[in-house]
């Protein structure tokens, strides 16, 4: 009876151990894209948010869990590097007139290992801060869209294949997510911390560019107008810039709560062995 006593208490002091490295909370901040549109930092920040989960190993190492929304937007009308150039200062493309734009939601599903910079701890008369380094695996959806000012509705641009693709590029694939951050213990339950990640995918279409001009026929006037807004580019020519793929972004502020408390509970031995009463 003592044996399975000690046991139960066992398992539940390392479950309790276990939960006390355990932190959950949120992100709150922005999302952007870098691609055909754009290709400059935070341009265009929307709102992003998501939950977060954290596991500290050690000081120094923790598995993070992200779920996190945003939305990413770009138009050549907002966009200064539509405009190429070579090193002598020739004009290589001139994107100005392209007319270009689109919306596309982002969802994000990730698990990413951090490494502190130092160690850090939640306990008073220790190191409680700490930036640290981030890199994982992702795995994310979007949705391009844009608004057809012929009907004034919005459209979602892969099924319309605006460069004449039969097969439709994906819209969910996997992407790399890498960054850095600063993070501080408040108290032994609370941490708040900031950080920038970029994820870096495999497509070249979170803007639905990435190919040449297409020409649709004259009936098909929606589809016509999204593969060129301008009405100007002879079909065969060059839609995208120079990029071969595209990123996403999240930056933004992170609170999390620590379930339980590290304290010295999880020094606890388990190699405890058992005295045995002879019977009179």
């Amino acid at each position: 009876m003592k044996k399975s006593s000690l046991l139960l208490l066992l398992l539940f002091l390392s479950f309790f151990c276990i939960a006390q490295r355990s932190e959950v909370g949120t992100l709150m901040g922005t999302s952007f894209y870098f691609g055909d549109l754009n290709n400059m930092p935070f341009r265009n920040s929307e709102f992003a948010g998501g939950l977060i989960y954290r596991y500290n190993f050690t000081p120094r190492v923790a598995l993070k869990a992200n779920i996190l929304f945003g939305t990413i937007t770009a138009s050549d009308e907002k966009n200064n590097h539509s405009i190429l150039k070579d090193a002598d200062g020739k004009y290589l493309w001139d994107f100005t007139d392209r007319k270009l734009s689109f919306t596309s939601p982002i969802s994000e599903i990730s698990a990413q290992v951090e490494l502190n910079f130092f160690n850090i701890y939640n306990v008073g008369h220790k190191n409680l801060i700490s930036p640290y380094i981030f890199s994982g695996i992702a795995f994310f959806s979007f949705n391009p869209k844009a608004m057809c000012p012929i009907d004034s509705q919005v459209y979602d641009l892969q099924p319309i294949g605006t460069e004449g693709q039969k097969k439709k590029y994906a819209l969910t694939g996997f992407a790399i997510p890498f960054g850095i951050g600063f993070k501080a213990n408040i108290g032994r339950f609370i941490c708040i911390g900031a950080e920038w990640g970029l994820r870096f995918t495999f497509t070249n279409y979170l803007d639905d560019v990435g190919g040449l001009y297409y020409e649709f026929p004259d009936s098909k006037e929606i589809e016509k107008y999204f593969a060129d807004p301008a009405q100007i580019h002879t079909p065969g020519s060059q839609r995208y810039s120079t990029r071969k793929t595209d990123w996403y972004s999240f930056a933004g502020v992170i609170i999390t709560i620590r379930i339980g408390n590290e304290d010295r509970i999880c020094d606890i031995k388990t190699n405890v062995k058992l005295k045995h009463k002879r019977r009179r």
